[in-house]
């Protein structure tokens, strides 16, 4: 029998597992916005200055990268049922910390993109963190969780590219020494400071490869025919995210002409404004529409601040239109609860792993669609007078996900045994 005295313990101790894993996320995107701004230029500096080049280069890198992920991500998903969630995530920082000591030392362009394979192969840290985060919150507190969760990749963005882009001014290969020693230190962590969260009676039997597949992944979303509406629209977001960084140093420099130091603030000041609608605005709009409605708000949000961004004639009005947009950082969170109350707590690793192929896709083929779109549109453009194409192809992604989300239900409560 337990003891009164110890009742509290449960949740101080969850409390302290998220601490520990929001600071483990809030690490890892730092070093993985250090390279944002930097990496584009070491490729262009490879490619002899050739801007097209380096483009296309860059391109590919990213659809190698998002392939990587696509076949490996339900992987290590699976493998964090079986095995617990902290050894998958040392691995994937382990396998980070690897890629940007390549990208510091690579003599030449087929060193980065062995680092780029690698990094996609082991790069599950946000996935095994959201699985991580649904074994150590009660359901009903999740997509608060999930909200805080985010606000440390966006904190990450909104450092790590400022932060790289001041390295980048003594050196290059700086700011990839500095990511590197960042994740490492990370990895120290968690190897002496983060407790395993998937308890061992929780863990599934035995790996089974039919499942750690791409086809096997997306099948445990059909199986679970109430998470497809939700995993389309994930699929969505995932796409239509894409787009800004895909397009949104050429958009911003062709039609308003900004500096990179103007882009990077405008970054910083959206990254910002994200951070605020995780940190402030997640816990208060779940607690008073539900789950449900803070998706389809955040789907609304994001694809009304997409359309106001394509249509901007000038660059006060994009920026006027920022806060509407910032609204789009509800979607995940509204979503991601919705999703892990539909599966129990042995199959969290394989949601996030299926979550990450859905990824996986989206960044194949993200990139390509809106950066042909853009040059398509870019060159008929004395005719068209539409270089915002492809954002309003986004905003019209979103608006296709509000309408699924429409025919969500807020759904069952936690499974049994969660």
């Amino acid at each position: 029998m337990t003891s009164p005295t110890a009742a509290p313990a449960a949740p101080r101790g969850r409390q302290a597992a998220f601490g520990f894993i929001f600071a483990t996320a809030l690490m890892n995107a730092i070093s993985f916005g250090i390279m944002i701004p930097v990496l584009p230029n070491l490729i262009k500096q490879f490619t002899g200055g050739d801007f097209a080049a380096a483009s296309l280069t860059n391109v590919l890198f990213a659809t190698v990268w998002g392939v990587m992920q696509f076949f490996c991500g339900p992987v290590l998903g699976l493998l964090s049922d079986r095995i617990g969630r902290r050894p998958v995530l040392l691995i994937s920082l382990f396998g980070l910390a690897i890629d940007f000591l390549f990208m510091a030392l690579a003599p030449s362009l087929s060193w980065l993109f062995i680092g780029r394979v690698i990094n996609g192969m082991t790069a599950a840290s946000f996935s095994t963190a959201g699985a991580y985060v649904a074994d150590v919150t009660l359901p009903q507190n999740r997509a608060k969780a999930f909200g805080w969760l985010g606000s440390a990749f966006s904190f990450g963005f909104l450092i790590g590219p400022a932060l790289g882009g001041l390295l980048a001014q003594q050196s290059l290969r700086l700011p990839f020494f500095v990511a590197a020693a960042l994740t490492t230190l990370n990895w120290v962590y968690g190897l002496f400071v983060l407790p395993e969260s998937l308890a061992p009676e929780r863990r599934i039997a035995r790996f089974d490869w039919r499942r750690a597949n791409p086809i096997g992944s997306l099948n445990f979303l059909r199986a679970h025919s109430e998470l497809l509406d939700l995993a389309f629209i994930n699929f969505l977001f995932y796409l239509a995210q894409n787009v800004l960084p895909s397009i949104f140093v050429l958009y911003a420099g062709y039609r308003y002409h900004w500096t990179p130091l103007v882009m990077g603030l405008t970054l910083m000041g959206t990254g910002a404004l994200g951070v605020a609608v995780q940190l402030l605005l997640v816990g208060p709009i779940v607690s008073r529409i539900g789950e449900r409605n803070t998706l389809l708000l955040g789907a609304l949000g994001g694809a009304i601040g997409f359309a106001l961004y394509g249509f901007a004639p000038t660059g006060w009005i994009y920026l006027a239109s920022a806060p509407i947009f910032a609204l789009m950082n509800l979607m995940q969170p509204g979503l991601q609860g919705l999703m892990t109350r539909r599966v129990g707590p042995q199959e969290q690793g394989q949601l996030q792993g299926a979550n990450q192929s859905l990824q996986g896709i989206g960044s194949i083929i993200g990139p390509l669609v809106f950066g042909t779109l853009f040059a398509w549109a870019v060159r008929h453009d004395a005719t068209l007078h539409m270089p915002g194409l492809p954002i309003f192809l986004a905003s019209g992604l979103l608006m296709i996900a509000f309408v699924f989300g429409l025919r969500v239900h807020r759904g069952p409560g936690p499974k049994p045994d969660a």
